[in-house]
């Protein structure tokens, strides 16, 4: 469903695509914040298993999915279209992100801390990473999406650029096969991809219960990013899914839904 920002303004501002999940209660909402080249959809599982005591908002993020396209793909831009979603739904959330979308939530809870009771961050921290996915950008670009009537033939168009088996699948989750387009705007992707890998200035800081977690086999965060962390999420508390890489909610969907819930409702 899509909202149109509140009236009174010159410019219409049009809300984040969000699915909802469950009902409604006197507990905080929870809101989804997928990473890049994701959508709500991917969460759309642990959404549904996560809503049996509270609403559960997966949202998708400006230029993926159904969401608006923008000229840029910021974090502080982000923070503001989900600080638009909470606002619509009561003004207060928890907030899980991961990758992409858990440093857009950071950005969130450090410049609208009220909007957020507590933050989940699923593997990433908030610092500058070195890889890049302009070759997943690149790839995507090649497929020649004229030629293409299903997802499989996409995929084979992937894998012959080498792009592996996973992560053709979830590229063409992205895929409008019928309107022959990619549902991610990847001109601005690419155009912003420093900033993505990156993280911005902020002298804010949030207060609130913070939980890092991470994939006991991903290497996104580790020991040495813990005082910038801390510094800026001083409540935050560490914990990790063995056998899990970056994917953990895909890889370990239940101990991933387990330890959410567990720092939820402690």
């Amino acid at each position: 469903m899509g909202w149109h920002g509140r009236g009174g303004c010159a410019k219409t501002r049009v809300m984040l695509n969000t699915i909802l999940h469950g009902e409604t209660t006197d507990r905080p909402p929870l809101l989804i914040a997928h990473g890049l080249f994701g959508s709500a959809r991917n969460w759309g599982v642990i959404a549904k298993r996560l809503s049996t005591d509270r609403q559960v908002i997966a949202v998708d993020m400006r230029n993926h999915g159904d969401s608006p396209r923008h000229e840029t793909h910021r974090y502080p831009e982000m923070a503001e279209d989900l600080a638009e979603v909470i606002a619509v739904h009561g003004g207060r959330a928890d907030v899980l992100g991961h990758s992409m979308g858990g440093k857009a939530a950071m950005v969130l809870a450090l410049s609208h801390p009220e909007t957020v009771r507590k933050l989940i961050v699923a593997d990433i921290a908030p610092v500058a990473y070195g890889h890049s996915q302009m070759q997943n950008i690149e790839a995507m670009r090649a497929v020649d999406l004229s030629t293409v009537t299903r997802r499989a033939e996409a995929e084979a168009q992937l894998g012959a650029q080498g792009v592996e088996r996973g992560l053709q699948s979830f590229f063409t989750q992205s895929l409008d096969v019928a309107g022959r387009r990619w549902k991610l705007n990847l001109d601005t992707l690419a155009r912003d991809m420093e900033g993505i890998l990156g993280f911005p200035e902020t002298s804010g800081r949030f207060d609130g219960r913070t939980l890092f977690l991470s994939g006991a086999a991903s290497d996104y965060v580790r020991p040495e990013h813990r005082d910038r962390i801390k510094a800026l999420f001083p409540n935050a508390r560490f914990a990790a899914i063995p056998g899990a890489g970056h994917w953990l909610h895909a890889e370990k969907p239940r101990e991933f839904e387990a330890a959410v819930r567990v720092f939820l409702d402690a």
